[in-house]
């Protein structure tokens, strides 16, 4: 299912939350409609927190079906509201926007390639996947490059056919290309997704919204 919409009026979905099988984040202050809409579409309990006393939750998490890691200045009363069922962590080192440095789903997570040894065991450890260090398309931030799930992978427009094939080798699902927002090359930015369904910025094309829906076999 993929559903058009805003968060706080911004087209830029991916900024404010972040999702997996089982659970969406967003901020504090979300309008209800969107808070059902994004658990509907995407088959999730919905937590409502900030992040480090920011709205920017899906620059700050990462997760899968079996963890979350968090930026480094997540505070105690909001880890306390996430699920207990859950393993946490914190990025604790420079690169600590998690959201924007991980590209993370249930088959395995990319790493921003400047992020230490210590912080690749952390990840590996808490989502229980394989991880490896790279950039896509020139892109460090693989995070907000790329949407990953456990049926598919879309990555930024720039892609280069080898990368994508080393890139669906890795996750074990099929990976393409498109864009988001009218164009926008930066994917993790634009929407929120998972094997189910996807919350996607309201300014995406009908031909976005095919790409979309046919590289995450939403279908």
């Amino acid at each position: 299912m993929l559903k058009l919409g805003d968060i706080n009026g911004n087209p830029y979905v991916g900024v404010y939350c972040a999702a997996s099988e089982d659970y969406a984040i967003l901020p504090d202050i979300v309008d209800s409609k969107v808070v059902k809409d994004v658990g509907r579409v995407l088959g999730v309990r919905v937590i409502s927190s900030n992040i480090g006393g920011a709205t920017v939750v899906g620059s700050l998490v990462a997760l899968n079906s079996h963890g979350i890691v968090l930026t480094n200045f997540a505070e105690k009363h909001e880890i306390a509201r996430l699920p207990k069922s859950l393993r946490v962590c914190k990025m604790e080192e420079k690169l600590n926007a998690a959201g924007n440095t991980i590209l993370a789903s249930d088959k395995g997570a990319l790493v921003h390639p400047a992020a230490s040894r210590d912080t690749l065991r952390m990840i590996q450890d808490v989502l229980d996947v394989e991880v490896l260090r790279r950039s896509v398309a020139g892109i460090e931030t693989v995070g907000s490059a790329c949407i990953a799930t456990s049926k598919g992978v879309v990555c930024h427009p720039r892609t280069t056919p080898d990368e994508l094939k080393s890139i669906s080798e890795f996750f074990k699902v099929p990976a393409t290309i498109a864009t988001l927002n009218y164009g926008t090359p930066y994917l993790g930015a634009c929407a929120v997704a998972n094997s189910k369904g996807a919350y996607v910025g309201s300014r995406s094309t009908p031909i976005e919204l095919g790409r979309l829906d046919d590289g995450l076999g939403l279908y």
